[in-house]
């Protein structure tokens, strides 16, 4: 790392309201050449704020961004990117149907000679993934390649438009161990040769392993600011949430009751074959694998949103139906993989998130046509309540929500039933996690 006396980038006094909420409260922060800044808190702490606010989605209501000593214009993604800032999302912003090589020239514009462009762009896509380890056939439609893959033309697209300081947002949440390590070393590579790096994550072991310093928002402010070799996963933990956290202990399992769902022998196309699985009362069963290996099509048979082509399948003994209503009648309960895509619906306010699975159910709707708006936002109170999911209240769309909260708003959603009783069986897999908490949860 070298220590400058003008910092690649500095946040100076921002700020930063939604209504009542204050997102960012007058935080500043330097970032010097070749550093790794972790940036910590827990969900609803501010960090994406600050971060769109840094990449000019958002416009800061007080305060200043300077790159390279130059101040950068508020709202302008186009100025952050001349400016030599390039952002990896959680969420990979990639065309599947288009090569690696298309997907890293979307954007570039002018488009004309477009034979002479490509080489070029062919050339430096190539001579970009060599200077960082970062290896890739351009021509491969990106909808092929693996996660961690996808992750490589991401950070490809951002590197080939020169991008000198990178804001990773969560970037190990998606990835397998090997991938994880895969990136730690391209980061190394890329810290050696001067680029800066502001690593958004929840792993406090790989926090620890791969920053420099280390920054914890709370509540939109910045409550500490340290070296990381002077800082422990407890120390950063406690100033997360603002307290000592106590490690869970892990509790033998007890009262294991009869098989609840059974599957037999079960084919699903281009997902299963021949899987035979046995869930019990009281039971948590985990399925372990790479992703794309059917974790996602096993979820989606018992939740009834795709069906065998052969085999048997059974809750409580009764022929599990294919019909996604009935299961949610029956008490199985989907937590999706893709939260965005699948978990919520971001246009509607967080209140009709929280019931929109049981909406012609009577506790929430008469005659199943009019819906009781008073029951559906008291239930949805108490799940907000329950499982501390901080946003801007439950008039707020739900797209407004932080990743995390989005998170437990859904799994709130599937073991909170408004009759008090468990669901019987909840499915995954989710991606992604949430922070530390302070509060209790259930």
């Amino acid at each position: 790392m070298q220590q400058t006396a003008t910092p690649v980038l500095r946040l100076s006094g921002i700020s930063k309201r939604f209504g009542a909420l204050v997102a960012n409260d007058n935080i500043s922060l330097d970032l010097q050449a070749g550093e790794v800044l972790a940036l910590l808190g827990e969900n609803g702490a501010g960090k994406s704020t600050l971060v769109s606010i840094l990449f000019g989605h958002y416009v800061a209501d007080d305060g200043h961004v300077e790159v390279f000593g130059q101040r950068l214009p508020p709202g302008k993604p186009q100025a952050a990117l001349a400016a030599g800032i390039g952002m990896v999302h959680q969420h990979f912003t990639l065309a599947d149907n288009l090569s690696v090589l298309d997907n890293v020239m979307l954007g570039t514009e002018p488009l004309w000679h477009p034979y002479t462009r490509r080489t070029a762009a062919r050339q430096k896509l190539l001579a970009t993934a060599e200077r960082f380890g970062l290896s890739v056939d351009p021509e491969a439609r990106v909808g092929s390649l693996s996660v961690g893959e996808r992750q490589r033309v991401e950070l490809l697209k951002a590197l080939v438009r020169g991008a000198r300081i990178l804001i990773l947002d969560e970037p190990t949440a998606v990835l397998t161990p090997q991938e994880s390590e895969a990136l730690f070393a391209t980061l190394g590579q890329m810290v050696a040769q001067g680029l800066s790096i502001v690593f958004i994550s929840h792993k406090l072991a790989e926090v620890l392993r791969v920053s420099h310093r280390v920054a914890v928002l709370r509540a939109g402010k910045l409550v500490a600011e340290a070296p990381t070799r002077e800082t422990t996963q407890a120390r950063l933990a406690s100033w997360m949430v603002g307290h000592e956290v106590a490690v869970p202990r892990r509790r033998p399992a007890t009262g294991i009751g009869q098989a609840v769902c059974v599957l037999e022998r079960v084919h699903a196309r281009n997902g299963l074959r021949d899987v035979s699985l046995s869930l019990r009362a009281g039971e948590i069963v985990a399925v372990a694998g790479v992703s794309g290996n059917g974790q996602v099509a096993l979820a989606d048979l018992l939740c009834g949103v795709r069906t065998a082509d052969s085999g048997s399948l059974s809750l409580h003994g009764e022929t599990l139906r294919p019909e996604p209503a009935w299961l949610v009648r029956q008490g199985v309960a989907r937590i999706p993989e893709d939260r965005h895509a699948a978990g919520v619906i971001g246009d509607l306010p967080l209140w009709e998130n929280a019931v929109s699975e049981r909406l012609r159910e009577p506790a929430f709707s008469w005659r199943k046509f009019w819906v009781r708006r008073g029951a559906a936002r008291s239930h949805a109170r108490r799940l907000v309540s329950s499982f501390d999911v901080r946003g801007g209240g439950l008039d707020a769309p739900a797209r407004a929500l932080s990743g995390g909260n989005m998170q437990k708003l859904i799994l709130g959603r599937a073991l909170l039933l408004p009759d008090g009783r468990p669901p019987r069986l909840a499915a995954g897999p989710p991606q992604g996690e949430a922070a530390p908490s302070g509060g209790s949860e259930p």
